[in-house]
């Protein structure tokens, strides 16, 4: 080749780098005539095979063996002095471009987490960024987790994207939520779920190890939870054992604590506005942890509610008056807490589907069965026949509480947790619960049905209200 088509391959080579090796430790390109490499070890031993003397026009040069003197030529003190200017400089042009080159690519790579830090916009509070500092992610970190993403590592797969087990090179193991590039989810709601939660520290929500925005990826790392979602145990009718009352109880109260820690005892005040099954995990001793902060929202401390035009989240765990008004308050996770607690102990999802033996949404289920004194008879099946009935009963009426249509009938976390913790707490009897459909030629109007059939009542003191039940008078027959 001529030296100026040589410099032109070589040209084309070195403008391709950044596209197919940007961020590589390593790499080689192999053009049609050229082969370049660049590796951080020595791949090479011996001289320079570089060789670039100027051909005559038309002519192909051969070169000489080293031990063969050339015949003279005419001009040759010229060509000689020609060669050997270009077998010093070429490999010095080629040296500094490779250089240039390889500075390029190192500085891209270091200045990509430079850039995720500018474009989240974070407070300037010193702590704050060392924080989010410590959880951006090399994506060559979490490919070589993850065995590239390989199918045998997913553990599940919303409409967000998929979630991947990985292992770091310290052996702790991982979650790895890759969106989409049509996830709902974009880059707005990975900065806020980075913001929020590197300042969140609680035993029952779920700890985000880092994040990753390289090469159009979205990437997620969170601590690697056993047992996956509640969802994926809970409504399985082969897994939903598993979670004996004792269990399940410790998961309500869990995620009440957790609630209770984000609207009340952080330092932030945060409302979840997608707390349902599927955003609580498991870990291996079925302990819960609420995940998923990106659709949270952070209040002010004398900030009560909020209203927004774009309402997000998931049907069947919105409060009502959200879901219709996009009004939002730390009353609207109490609602969806309420129909979690329901979910658990019956074992049924608030969704209905046509061709699915429950005729009617949970909430009117349980209020019927509510009304009618029938309470037990919606229990999950699944559980033992030893279960505590005081216990699971107390944690229905604590749930119909939560769903109440007046947010201001609602009770706020840290009674919840008191509730479930005391068995002394006198709790108000509820008011039919929002979304509730009346079935057909029934009327609930002046029914005052004995909530609680099996358990017989204590009078030791006069009859209570027809709107009041106290959890001390419980005993068993």
């Amino acid at each position: 080749m001529a030296p100026t088509d040589c410099r032109s391959c070589l040209g084309n080579i070195i403008a391709d780098m950044p596209q197919y090796l940007s961020g590589r430790q390593g790499g080689r390109i192999l053009g049609l005539q050229c082969n370049y490499r660049y590796e951080q070890y020595p791949f090479f031993t011996g001289p320079s095979l570089l060789q670039l003397p100027a051909p005559s026009v038309g002519e192909a040069p051969s070169p000489a063996p080293d031990n063969v003197t050339p015949p003279p030529v005419r001009g040759g003190g010229t060509r000689n002095g020609t060669f050997r200017i270009l077998a010093i400089a070429l490999p010095i042009i080629v040296a500094i471009l490779a250089a240039v080159v390889i500075c390029f690519c190192l500085w891209r790579r270091k200045s990509k987490p430079a850039a995720l830090k500018a474009s989240l916009s974070y407070p300037k509070n010193p702590e704050d960024i060392q924080s989010i500092d410590s959880l951006i992610l090399d994506l060559s970190t979490l490919r070589a987790a993850t065995d590239n993403f390989d199918e045998s590592n997913k553990l599940g797969e919303g409409g967000f994207g998929v979630v991947y087990k990985g292992i770091l090179p310290n052996n702790e193991e991982i979650a790895v939520k890759r969106l989409s590039q049509s996830s709902g989810q974009g880059i707005e709601e990975l900065k806020n779920e980075l913001v929020l939660v590197a300042k969140l520290q609680h035993k029952n929500l779920v700890r985000l190890l880092g994040v990753c925005l390289e090469e159009q990826e979205k990437l997620l790392a969170y601590e690697y939870m056993p047992n996956k979602s509640l969802d994926t145990i809970l409504f399985d009718p082969d897994r939903s054992s598993q979670l004996d009352w004792g269990k399940r109880f410790r998961i309500v109260n869990g995620i009440a604590r957790g609630l209770q820690y984000l609207h009340e005892d952080s330092q932030l005040k945060i409302i979840h506005r997608d707390l349902k099954a599927s955003n609580v995990l498991l870990d291996s001793d079925f302990n819960p942890k609420i995940s998923d902060f990106g659709l949270a929202r952070l209040f002010g401390s004398d900030q009560s509610h909020d209203i927004t035009n774009r309402v997000v989240g998931t049907y069947g765990y919105m409060s009502p008056e959200y879901a219709m008004r996009g009004n939002y308050s730390i009353k609207s996770d109490v609602f969806s807490f309420g129909v979690l607690i329901l979910e658990i102990v019956t074992g049924k999802r608030n969704s209905v589907a046509y061709d699915s033996e429950q005729a009617v949404d949970l909430l009117s289920l349980v209020w019927e069965h509510w009304t009618m004194g029938t309470i037990v008879g919606i229990m999950d099946s699944s559980m033992t026949s030893h279960s505590p009935g005081d216990q699971m009963l107390k944690c229905v009426h604590i749930g119909l509480l939560c769903v109440q249509e007046d947010p201001a009938d609602r009770p706020m976390m840290s009674v919840v947790t008191v509730m479930l913790s005391s068995s002394t707490v006198s709790l108000q009897a509820p008011s039919r619960p929002a979304f509730c459909i009346q079935k057909s030629g029934m009327n609930y109007s002046g029914m005052h049905t004995d909530p609680y059939p099996g358990v017989s009542h204590s009078t030791s003191r006069s009859p209570m209200s027809p709107n009041e039940v106290s959890i001390t008078e419980l005993e068993p027959r």
